[in-house]
């Protein structure tokens, strides 16, 4: 509809149509606030030992103060397929009184009288027939379901007039800034409206042709009102409320992870939330309930205010198409990895529209498919066979070229080549095989670590602190284990895998020995309440202070490793060998320390069990380092035959 015809439409009531904007706009919240506290009932007395939902924050927001209304949650019961609400009569009442003036400026405009009046007409009559305190779940659902395509609702009526106010006030702006449509505001709320502008226009061009993002905003005594219609989604909107320093936002979703996702986005500027999290039950809305949230501002300036109102403004493009995003990731990977995408995208200001558009999911099979079946197989995911960090820093390097790429008017073709490009760099340079020996390696690292410490800091003269060691080191033991099984079947599945399991395994070895010497000096903790003799402390602390340097140089070697081959130079080769060789000085050094702690222990200890605790000890920990020197010596002969190969 064009303004100039939405005035002419007017007529003489044109004067009046900013204020009946405003009361309808304040009773669509009243009205979300209603059916907000019959899903939170509805929710109560299907899970009576669950706290009731605390309104007090969402009713703040809608200026209602009723107590019968704050208190309906908690004293809701259920019976069979009835929900029984005190109050209820009077809670209909509110509803049909707001329906209709929510719609009264919509009803003012001639075209819309035919589509809107019966609408509106009939569920105020249904609304009214509502008597005594009981609610089946049929008529619960007839008003609260969120879904066009259904069954005309309550619900969905609040959204269509929301909607149509949206568009009508934007028509009937007397003013723009910077794009937002706006009426009736003091000079004090200009530089907030801009403000907010700023954050949304500077990120808007990540949205490409998608619609969305269309603001207005106006003052309603003491409030400044901004709101904006995010995409075409009905139910997915937010509006602000600014009195001061302080500002209230109510936001509504239809989908429950992309709200947590807004919701944890706006923690990071400072906000304060209060959410609905209804569970999936016969008498909530069929699982369809929308969720709506108010996170709260509280500014200490307005400097700050206008801060808030711009970090706003620019995640709200982020919001646009974000569940499509998250679904075409989860093709991909796991969905904590493609949720991290997203916020990582968000965070670094890059656009997941653009990806979209140039193909998602499938740009990605392609760029997997071109490095042939010797790298990725029929049904590969991405983080099986690049891993978990692999794959998310890869596809927020995805999301970055189509990003730029769009921006800078590049077909999506040369996005597609770039992907591939970078999908093969990456396998090149960092291979998932790789990875999984260094975060095993480290696992080794932190039990040989612990295990040193344990001794230096006299941890067997404390046995709770060494039982909650050995407890840690069992955790971290399995951790380990954890890989060698992901790499078991990666391997039965990609032959590239095989000589990288073989080396798991040995190293496995190693952590396995690590976690028994932890136990066997919570057992030395246990029997030997005074502790043990310096000289036999001191003895066990070298022997696991070299063990713990083999280790380091261990990891050394498989970081050098990762990048011999093609283009390798002689200065890596020197640094690969020398940490291998370091290894093996290590073992030798390990097997004369075993030998000392045995003549020291025999010297000083009497008592059978505590001697031959001692000497299970040193000798589990010389045995890591044997088992140490198989790994290292197995990793020197993989890498030498990578050299070669490359040659």
């Amino acid at each position: 509809m064009e303004k100039t015809g939405a005035v002419a439409e007017l007529g003489g009531s044109s004067l009046l149509m900013p204020s009946w904007i405003k009361a309808s706009l304040a009773a669509n919240d009243r009205l979300k606030l209603y059916l907000t506290a019959l899903q939170a009932a509805a929710d109560h007395a299907d899970n009576p030992d669950h706290t009731a939902l605390d309104l007090q924050r969402e009713m703040r927001a809608a200026d209602v103060a009723d107590e019968w209304l704050h208190d309906m949650p908690a004293s809701a019961t259920r019976a069979g397929s009835d929900l029984f609400l005190p109050d209820l009569e009077r809670l209909t009442q509110r509803l049909a009184d707001d329906l209709l003036t929510m719609a009264r400026p919509l009803l003012a405009v001639h075209h819309l009288q035919h589509d809107l009046s019966g609408r509106v007409g009939h569920w105020q009559s249904w609304l009214h027939s509502i008597k005594g305190d009981k609610l089946s779940d049929d008529v619960l659902t007839s008003l609260t379901h969120g879904r066009h395509g259904r069954d005309d609702s309550v619900h969905v009526l609040i959204m269509d007039m929301h909607k149509l106010i949206n568009q009508l006030a934007s028509e009937l702006a007397s003013d723009t800034i910077d794009g937002a449509h706006v009426w009736q505001l003091d000079d004090t709320d200009r530089p907030l409206v801009a403000a907010f502008m700023r954050g949304l226009n500077r990120t808007a061009p990540l949205k490409l042709k998608h619609p969305g993002l269309d603001t207005a905003a106006t003052r309603d005594e003491s409030k400044l009102l901004i709101q904006n219609d995010i995409g075409t989604n009905d139910a997915h909107v937010l509006v602000m409320q600014i009195t001061g320093t302080h500002i209230s936002l109510t936001y509504s979703d239809l989908h429950r992870l992309r709200f947590a996702f807004f919701q944890e986005s706006l923690e990071q500027l400072g906000a304060k939330w209060s959410i609905i999290e209804p569970h999936v039950s016969g008498g909530l809305n069929r699982g369809e309930a929308f969720f709506v949230g108010t996170a709260s501002f509280d500014c200490p300036n307005l400097e700050a205010v206008e801060q808030a109102l711009e970090g706003i403004g620019s995640q709200i493009v982020f919001l646009i198409d974000w569940n499509r995003a998250r679904k075409r990731l989860q093709e991909l990977v796991d969905r904590p990895v493609a949720l991290d995408v997203l916020r990582t995208a968000a965070k670094e200001q890059v656009g997941h529209r653009p990806w979209l558009e140039a193909g998602a999911q499938r740009m990605v099979y392609d760029a997997m498919q071109s490095l042939g079946e010797g790298v990725f197989r029929l049904g590969d995911r991405l983080d099986d066979v690049m891993g978990t960090e692999q794959a998310r820093l890869f596809l927020v390097d995805s999301m970055k070229l189509a990003t730029q790429a769009a921006l800078a008017g590049k077909p999506i073709a040369l996005v597609a080549d770039e992907v591939r490009l970078r999908l093969a760099r990456q396998m090149q340079h960092q291979p998932a095989q790789f990875e999984a020996l260094q975060e095993h390696a480290s696992w080794c690292h932190t039990l040989a670590l612990n295990i040193r410490d344990a001794l230096a800091h006299k941890h067997d003269k404390d046995p709770d602190k060494a039982i909650e060691l050995s407890a840690r080191a069992k955790t971290w033991e399995r951790r380990a284990d954890e890989l060698v099984v992901l790499a078991r079947d990666k391997a039965q599945r990609q032959s590239k895998w095989k000589p990288f399991l073989h080396l798991l395994v040995l190293s496995d070895d190693v952590a396995d020995a690590l976690e028994e010497a932890t136990f066997i000096l919570s057992l030395l903790a246990e029997e030997k309440q005074h502790g043990l003799h310096h000289d036999v402390r001191d003895v066990l602390t070298s022997l696991a202070d070299t063990l713990l340097h083999a280790v380091q140089n261990h990891v050394q070697a498989i970081t050098v490793a990762s990048c011999l081959g093609n283009g390798s130079e002689a200065i890596d080769h020197e640094a690969f060998l020398d940490a291998i060789w370091s290894v093996v000085r290590a073992e030798r050094q390990c097997d004369e320390l075993l030998r000392s702690a045995r003549r020291v222990a025999i010297r000083t200890i009497d008592g059978a069990a505590e001697l031959m605790l001692v000497n299970d000890l040193a000798m589990t920990l010389e045995l890591a380092s044997d088992r140490l020197l198989n790994s290292a010596y197995a990793l020197r002969d993989m890498a030498i035959s990578q050299v070669e190969a490359s040659v």
